[in-house]
């Protein structure tokens, strides 16, 4: 079951992270140069908090 909670967790991640992307570039006004650099930070933090979360609340 624990993969099922990481790859539906990967692919919301993904999700999210586009979607905060997106609206960073529309205020902004243009896209970024290094986006997939930006992406990758974006979720890479969300990532990280996400997966304690998640093994915080399977030792539960």
């Amino acid at each position: 079951m624990e993969m099922v909670y990481y790859t539906l967790a990967a692919i919301v991640l993904y999700v999210v992270s586009d979607w905060v992307l997106n609206q960073v570039e529309t205020r902004r006004g243009e896209r970024f140069d290094n986006r997939s650099l930006i992406f990758f930070a974006i979720i890479l933090v969300l990532s990280v908090s996400l997966f304690k979360l998640i093994q915080y609340l399977q030792s539960a």
